[in-house]
């Protein structure tokens, strides 16, 4: 099987990042948005101002914001939806879209309310239907403006991840693949969390050994709560795990990790999401895996003083002291 034509719902960064990647590969893109307004501004000025600035869409992307439309045909459908906003985006289109057509998702975050990951979502909402997950160290703007990047694509159906791994690989996009589909989806999820938590550390002005041991234990907790779930411990070593834990807590392009940089400086995170449309997926993640954390007795102590800054009102240096006086212990269980 070969694709020719995909969907793509969602034009945020990522959607729009994947509708130029695969456009320059030649395939056939159907970009859709919820709202006209917005897609007939990118249709005039080919560009995505809001979510991608500076980057020219090739002639090729079809924008539209008829879901029917854009998944009609496809042989694929990826779907690029802030994990917030998955559950009743999907519900709403539903009646438009084929049947048992496969997805792809790029979503990295867990609902709030049911604790589903977003290929739960994609089923419940779209229908049985096979769904493979990309995810991995994958900045938008450096994948639209074509630096080499590379992801792992997994998924129970070893056909669909084959699949998607020779449709999306280019010389500058490279996919590996992973049966393991409980850890990369969770490994997309949780680095989120850590990758806030490391920009507070930069915002609070703290140096290089406290953000690498931040860090450090940051993937031992993503690891925990991934193999409590039934994910491979290799898994979190992998793209989906350190690879994409490394971008988000280091570059300084990424949502949740500035997030936390202004947290730290001393805003609020109302102040933060007022001022920008851009989701920093860290943040409802934090909320919901530290409730599943403990309903499920797993320890996740950085995560657990996160949800304390974000919410609660705890002040950043009174949770890095509550960090640091835990009681000692050996490093590996």
């Amino acid at each position: 099987m070969t694709l020719d034509q995909i969907a793509i719902l969602g034009a945020g960064g990522m959607g729009t990042a994947m509708a130029v990647l695969l456009a320059r590969s030649g395939l056939g893109v159907r970009l859709w948005a919820r709202s006209p307004g917005f897609v007939d501004e990118v249709r005039r000025t080919r560009e995505n101002a809001r979510y991608l600035a500076g980057i020219p869409l090739p002639e090729p992307i079809d924008l539209t914001s008829d879901a029917g439309h854009a998944t009609r045909g496809a042989g694929l459908i990826l779907v690029a939806v802030p994990s917030a906003h998955l559950r009743a985006t999907l519900r709403a289109i539903a009646p438009e879209v084929p049947p048992g057509t496969p997805a792809v998702s790029v979503v990295k975050g867990i609902e709030r309310e049911t604790f589903a990951r977003p290929s739960r979502i994609i089923r419940d909402e779209l229908g049985p239907r096979p769904v493979a997950i990309l995810s991995g160290p994958s900045h938008a703007e450096e994948i639209a403006r074509g630096l080499p990047t590379s992801v792992v694509v997994a998924g129970e159906d070893a056909g669909l991840n084959l699949l998607v791994r020779d449709a999306l690989n280019t010389d500058r996009f490279r996919v590996y693949s992973n049966p393991d589909a409980i850890g990369v989806e969770l490994g997309g999820a949780l680095k989120n969390v850590i990758g806030v938590a490391a920009g507070v550390c930069d915002g609070l002005g703290f140096g290089d050994n406290a953000k690498a041991g931040l860090v450090t234990r940051g993937l031992a907790e993503m690891s925990r709560f991934g193999t409590s779930l039934g994910a491979r411990p290799a898994t979190f070593l992998g793209m989906a795990g350190v690879g994409d834990l490394i971008t988000t807590c280091f570059s300084p392009f990424g949502r949740n990790r500035a997030l936390g940089e202004r947290i730290g400086r001393g805003e609020t995170l109302a102040e933060i999401e007022a001022s920008t449309p851009k989701v920093a997926e860290g943040v409802p993640t934090c909320r919901s895996v530290e409730a599943m954390a403990r309903d499920l007795g797993i320890e996740m102590p950085i995560t657990s003083a996160l949800r304390r800054i974000l919410f609660d009102g705890q002040p950043p240096l009174e949770a890095v002291s509550d960090l640091m006086e835990r009681e000692t212990k050996d490093e590996w269980p």
